[in-house]
């Protein structure tokens, strides 16, 4: 009898060990077309789902926080609040989420104010974006900063493919522009490159080479001039987008995409650190830890908020290739498991890539403070993360987001715009609505 309750007991213990515990997908949605929502697995209602995820658009787009402005009767545009500016950054992610959500007259509105506004027509820069504009469109720097043409070419080509090209705008060409404009061209070289930054040496050579795509390597620069492009930011590393180019761009180089995706993917192993998970904010391109400009002195190699990109990338990766599965659920696992050990509700949003906390210096301010905090931005990308994951630990994370309320901090501070967009992206994931649009046709 002790016998056959101790059996039982066993089999209740597995049973609820197996309830806390997801299986991943093996199969990617370019192949099965077919999205996890992995908060309805977690025991939310469709229905309360369904009702999250517009809430969250709606505090993006229309709520009395929004970072989404229109202009006119045709322009819009996403601003930085708290930088009082608007960036190649929100603009392109306003695209993205105007697409996924069919939304067209966002779409097209932000298209237009970005062509008009931020866009290049002619000069070395051709076909390139302002990276910061003043909300009145003046420009603040000229020079691009690259994942904003990431993001441009990427949302411009599931435009074309789910609206046409033949309602006002032509989207796919608008996207092969910038793709043949991006290509490794030599210009006349600038006294400072991209942000600003002045270049290294005291001597400016009459030419130098301009691209996107780092030619040697196949990985994405910083910046597409200047001493920019010597390096890459880990957060701009989106494989699945070069497939997405790959499919549709129909720019004649497809096979180029697929080595580029590859080659991203590659350096995502070497840039990303094997006991922590975290990755440093600037790399050079064999993934090893950003040189000069700053270095440690200013934290530019510590893990902080472009880093905070990377868990959601790779997910969006997995979710829509899933070419790299194995790597890329371990990595779930092992950044989840190191903000664990900080505390689900508690973990800081600047680290050293080792875990350890960065010194007072090496804090990156934001909206004119110095202070590490439990942002929601990085809790909507961890919460993203658990798409990868077997482990209970991955609710812990989920149940975080749908609670945590975005809402100004007791010092005052409020970002709208970063935490913003990147909660609402983490929600799409989660909810199986971020999404690869096929050509509707």
């Amino acid at each position: 009898m002790k016998k056959t309750i101790l059996f039982s007991v066993c089999l209740c213990v597995l049973s609820l060990v197996q309830a806390q515990t997801y299986k991943p997908w093996d199969k990617g949605a370019f192949e099965t077309r077919k999205y996890r929502n992995l908060f309805v697995e977690m025991g939310y209602a469709p229905k309360d789902v369904e009702a999250k995820l517009q809430e969250v658009f709606n505090d993006v787009f229309y709520g009395p926080n929004k970072v989404y402005f229109e202009v006119g009767d045709t322009m819009a545009y996403v601003s930085d609040i708290k930088n009082h500016d608007a960036r190649t950054e929100g603009m392109s992610y306003g695209l993205m989420l105007a697409v996924q959500f069919d939304k067209k007259d966002i779409f097209d509105r932000l298209w237009r104010w970005s062509r008009k506004y931020m866009q290049h027509q002619g000069g070395n820069r051709d076909g390139y974006f302002a990276w910061s504009c003043k909300v009145d469109g003046t420009q603040n720097s000229a020079g691009a900063a690259s994942d904003g043409e990431l993001y441009f070419i990427t949302a411009l080509i599931f435009a074309s493919n789910r609206w046409g090209n033949d309602t006002g705008i032509n989207y796919k060409a608008e996207a092969q522009r910038i793709l043949n404009c991006t290509m490794p061209k030599e210009v006349d070289a600038p006294a400072f490159g991209g942000f600003g930054q002045r270049q290294q040496d005291n001597t400016t050579p009459q030419k130098q080479k301009m691209f996107l795509i780092d030619p040697d390597t196949k990985l994405i620069t910083f910046t597409p001039d200047g001493f920019g492009q010597r390096y890459t930011d880990p957060s701009y590393h989106v494989p699945a987008f070069y497939e997405v180019w790959a499919k549709w761009a129909d720019d004649g180089r497809a096979d180029y995409w697929m080595e580029c995706a590859a080659k991203s993917r590659e350096f995502l192993h070497k840039a990303i650190h094997e006991k922590t998970g975290l990755n440093a904010d600037m790399c050079q391109y064999d993934g090893s830890e950003m040189q000069g400009w700053g270095g440690r002195r200013n934290g530019s190699n510590n893990f902080r908020y472009d880093s905070w990109r990377v868990p959601m990338n790779i997910t969006l990766d997995y979710e829509w290739s899933c070419a790299d599965r194995e790597w890329q659920q371990q990595y779930g696992e092992k950044i989840q498991n190191f903000f664990y050990s900080q505390g689900v509700n508690d973990f800081v949003d600047q680290y050293r890539v080792d875990g350890t906390l960065p010194e007072e210096g090496e804090i990156l301010q934001a909206g004119g403070f110095r202070k590490l905090r439990h942002s929601i931005g990085l809790v909507a990308t961890t919460a993203a993360a658990s798409m990868l994951c077997h482990h209970a630990k991955s609710k812990e994370f989920v149940d975080a987001l749908w609670n945590a309320k975005h809402e100004p901090f007791e010092d005052g501070y409020f970002d709208a715009y970063y935490d913003g967009l990147l909660r609402l992206f983490a929600f799409m994931h989660l909810s199986g609505h971020y999404q690869v649009i096929f050509p509707n046709r």
